[in-house]
């Protein structure tokens, strides 16, 4: 997506990089945090206070474990469901009410532990379904898909 929008998420600001584009008739920061998984929402409540954007405004990718590889679902606020990421949007914005991309990656194995799963490269036979689940999750707009 990016490229489509020839954005270069490049500028490194407050612990993320940061690109700005034109997406549609908005205006949108993207934004890459730098930090841990579990420390991104010290990255994105600085630069929304730069910004002064609204939570409502935001819009966050993230893994899902809860849905099958390639699965894509969109929806509106919700809690952190164990996912330490969304744990710290919604400690350091204060509120949970923001757009999640969902792309789901699936459950691993039953001998595997899951922060080791998630941390891990996809599969070369995941790949298509992966990289077909984030070009989905880049036009999606709102709903469920």
């Amino acid at each position: 997506m990016l490229k489509n929008l020839h954005v270069d998420v490049a500028q490194d600001k407050h612990h993320a990089l940061i690109g700005k584009a034109r997406i549609d008739s908005e205006s949108a920061v993207l934004a890459k945090p730098q930090t841990y998984m579990n420390d991104s929402g010290r990255a994105v409540a600085a630069i929304f206070r730069e910004t002064y954007g609204t939570v409502t405004d935001l819009i966050v990718i993230h893994d899902e474990l809860d849905l099958s590889l390639g699965s894509v679902r969109v929806k509106m606020g919700g809690g952190h469901g164990g996912h330490n990421g969304l744990r710290s949007l919604i400690e350091y914005l204060g509120s949970p009410d923001f757009i999640r991309v969902r792309i789901g990656i699936g459950r691993p194995a039953l001998n595997m532990d899951p922060a080791d799963y998630v941390l891990s490269p996809f599969l070369a036979e995941e790949r298509p379904t992966a990289a077909e689940a984030v070009a989905q999750a880049a036009e999606s707009r709102s709903g469920s898909l």
